[in-house]
């Protein structure tokens, strides 16, 4: 492999992760899948457990659209990419039920509705059906990996505001005995309902989307000062 084919395979999944995680994030910049995002992120123990699921309906229904992208008709493709994403969800929903009973318990209605979830579909359309099977699945990794990004900061703002912990109920999802995890960020701490309740999730996904608006405007606003400088510099 050329320098040259390195630095632009570099580039291109530099920009695919950095569209997952950052500028094209399925909620920052899209607000999709707010409905499990809302729901299920009172704690971070709930965020990781659908943020994983999620990534891997990702991973592997972007690969299998990626591989099949030349033999399905463009008429039927649609109902062909729902299809590859529900059996894919309800394999992760028998392994979740059968290995992290609990953890499924808890999730209840939400794994299912991951079929819903209109990033994934999106992804699959917009990506996975144009793209090989690697970057397809790098993508769909990037994609899961900023939305259960979001679920983290919101599940843990949401779990220590609401009742002053964080990691409770580990054991749900890395077994008996890991209890330990748990962290009590506030002694003595009698709670605030209204955190963990749903409307809690819609403030504190304000206060994200607020902070992250902005740091991007505060960033727009330097970088004409920024190349300002380089240009100048350039002219010295």
């Amino acid at each position: 492999m050329s320098e040259q084919t390195q630095s632009t395979f570099f580039f291109q999944y530099k920009q695919i992760a950095r569209d997952g995680l950052w500028d094209n994030n399925t909620i920052f910049a899209q607000m999709l899948g707010l409905c499990p995002l809302l729901a299920v992120s009172n704690s971070v123990i709930n965020a990781l457990g659908l943020g994983i699921a999620t990534t891997l309906v990702l991973i592997l229904s972007n690969m299998s659209v990626s591989l099949i992208r030349n033999i399905v008709r463009p008429e039927i493709r649609l109902p062909v990419f729902v299809v590859i994403i529900a059996s894919v969800v309800t394999t992760i929903e028998l392994i979740m039920h059968a290995w992290f009973h609990e953890l499924y318990l808890v999730l209840g209605i939400f794994i299912p509705l991951i079929v819903t979830n209109c990033a994934i579909i999106a992804r699959a359309e917009a990506f996975a059906s144009k793209n090989t099977i690697g970057r397809s699945a790098f993508d769909g990794l990037m994609m899961g990996l900023g939305f259960t990004l979001v679920l983290l900061i919101l599940g843990a703002m949401r779990e220590v505001i609401g009742v002053g912990t964080l990691f409770a109920n580990a054991h749900i999802m890395f077994g008996d005995g890991m209890q330990w995890l748990t962290i009590e960020v506030f002694s003595d701490y009698e709670g605030f309902l209204l955190a963990i309740l749903p409307p809690g999730a819609f403030i504190g996904l304000a206060f994200i989307l607020a902070t992250r608006n902005f740091y991007m405007q505060k960033r727009k606003q330097k970088k004409p000062i920024k190349q300002a400088m380089i240009t100048e510099a350039k002219h010295c």
